[in-house]
């Protein structure tokens, strides 16, 4: 009897789990608010989606749904801040970076590309000069994110990069 529930549980993982890297998600039921992401990039990346890499960048892990790119019914370009930094809307992280291809475009796709062509369409695998986490993003407006900026305040907050 317990052999036959122990196989019948493995089955069930075995079906469940296939290694394809699925697109995800930013924000799950249960989930804390998310985080108000604050980062600064080499170039101007805000047309474009953001997937997040791997630690040792060689794989994609993570990368959204097509209709995964909106918040509240628009697209979730970052909002710009002083001194070229960016707040996220979507899911920004240390081991992001950016596709060739636009907010616009993504949204309007049937569904997403697979992992290894999003892949070959990273622009830069290293695209970030700075990055602030500065907690729960439901305590703050974006006028006060915009004023932390403003006045120089980001190094109070948590530095990711």
């Amino acid at each position: 009897m317990k052999i036959s529930i122990l196989c019948g549980l493995i089955l069930v993982v075995l079906i469940s789990v296939n290694g394809r890297v699925q697109p995800t998600a930013t924000r799950s039921v249960g989930r804390p608010s998310p985080q108000a992401i604050v980062y600064k990039t080499k170039a101007d990346y805000s047309q474009y989606v953001s997937v997040i890499l791997s630690d040792d960048k060689s794989r994609i892990v993570s990368y959204p749904a097509p209709q995964d790119v909106f918040t509240a019914g628009k697209l979730a370009l970052p909002t710009e801040l002083p001194h070229g930094f960016w707040l996220d809307n979507r899911g920004i992280g240390p081991n992001s970076c950016f596709v060739k291809i636009t907010y616009e475009e993504y949204s309007k796709m049937a569904q997403a590309p697979s992992p290894d062509e999003l892949y070959n369409l990273i622009i830069d695998k290293d695209p970030f000069t700075e990055m602030y986490d500065l907690g729960a993003r439901s305590k703050f407006t974006d006028d006060q994110i915009r004023m932390i900026v403003k006045k120089h305040k980001l190094k109070e907050y948590k530095k990711l990069l």
